[in-house]
């Protein structure tokens, strides 16, 4: 776990959007898309409900923001 993918995760939950967080942390949406699956894999937990328009937090999601 790097600093680069707790703050993708920090700027995805509080925007709701990959892409919004993208660009208010200057990143490609790619990118940060790469260091969530990245920061999901090496928790082994899946921290947000991407079936909706909107992206939201999981249970899991939740416990690991606070």
């Amino acid at each position: 776990m790097d600093f680069k993918q707790i703050e993708a995760f920090i700027s995805v939950a509080k925007h709701k959007s990959f892409s919004k967080a993208a660009n208010f942390i200057f990143l490609s949406q790619p990118t940060i898309s790469s260091h969530i699956l990245s920061l999901e894999k090496e928790l082994n937990v899946q921290l947000f409900d991407r079936n909706s328009k909107e992206v939201n937090l999981t249970p899991a999601g939740k416990c690991f923001f606070d």
